[in-house]
């Protein structure tokens, strides 16, 4: 079954990259999920701090804001998307995930498969 794991950073350093995790932690969990044969697609998002919203009102309005969430400290900082025999072993692999640590976290979504 396919799960997305979407990686969410709670705290981001200078550079706009999450604070509690380096590059060499992004690609040793990558190759592990490579080698792992489990690996359906992913990518990193472009500069944690920049997003645009685009909502749409009852009457077709479009409006744009800066950023994901005034709410929130969260940023959405990429995904992968898994493929692995059940939700145990999705949670199993988010755990691993780099992003998981400190104040990020790791939201484990099934795929929908509307041909099944």
């Amino acid at each position: 079954m396919k799960y997305m794991l979407l990686i969410n950073s709670g705290a981001i350093d200078a550079n706009g990259a999450a604070a509690e995790c380096g590059v060499e932690d992004w690609t040793a969990y990558d190759k592990t999920v490579r080698d792992a044969g489990i690996l359906v697609s992913g990518e990193s998002l472009a500069d944690l701090v920049t997003a645009t919203t685009v909502r749409v009102g009852p009457d077709g309005e479009r409006a744009v804001t800066d950023g994901p969430f005034a709410e929130t400290r969260e940023v959405l900082g990429g995904f992968y998307v898994i493929d692995v025999p059940d939700l145990d072993a999705a949670l199993d692999w988010a755990a691993r995930c780099p992003g998981a640590r400190g104040s990020g976290s790791v939201v484990v979504r099934p795929v929908a498969d509307f041909g099944a």
